[in-house]
């Protein structure tokens, strides 16, 4: 695996390390895929789970849909890979290839940079239907940055298993 992640800066602004640790561990969920073929991005990890690195790129895929595009920029939108708002829908992806899910992970991480480039602070409060509750957008990028971070968790054990590979 090559490493070609940024990492983020060590004094910064709130707003700046929150994007830097964001777009870090996007980038550690791509390299933990780099250079596997699709049918290895298939792999699950153990039956009867679905998991595998490529459902993680569905996931996450929805994870960014949801949290910046439904919460934040209050579109109304399904998700990616269900249209009855099932999330383990996107962790299947038996059928499923490299091009097809990283091209559409990559679309919702650009609408999710555009969005959060857009809002006027990480104090903008949205309201969020699904829990009828009001939030600020530094708990969404905090959340999804979490999401990232526990998924990658899976994604190196997936990985280990597939080659060996270990590590970031």
């Amino acid at each position: 695996m090559t490493d070609n992640r940024v990492p983020p800066p060590l004094l910064a602004g709130e707003r700046e390390t929150l994007r830097a640790f964001l777009d870090y561990h996007r980038a550690t969920l791509a390299m933990k895929c780099e250079g596997l073929t699709d049918e290895e991005l298939r792999t699950r990890s153990m039956p009867p789970s679905t998991l595998s690195l490529l459902g993680l790129v569905r996931h996450m895929a929805e994870v960014e849909r949801t949290w910046f595009r439904k919460v934040v920029a209050g579109e109304d939108i399904t998700l990616v890979y269900s249209d009855v708002d099932d999330y383990q829908v996107a962790y299947d992806a038996s059928g499923a290839t490299r091009a097809e899910a990283f091209e559409r992970w990559q679309a919702e991480v650009e609408h999710s940079r555009r969005i959060e480039r857009e809002a006027e602070s990480l104090d903008t409060v949205v309201h969020s239907a699904r829990w009828d509750t009001d939030l600020s957008l530094r708990l969404v990028m905090v959340h999804v940055t979490l999401e990232y971070a526990r998924h990658n968790g899976h994604a190196d054990f997936l990985r280990e298993g597939i080659d060996g590979t270990v590590g970031a």
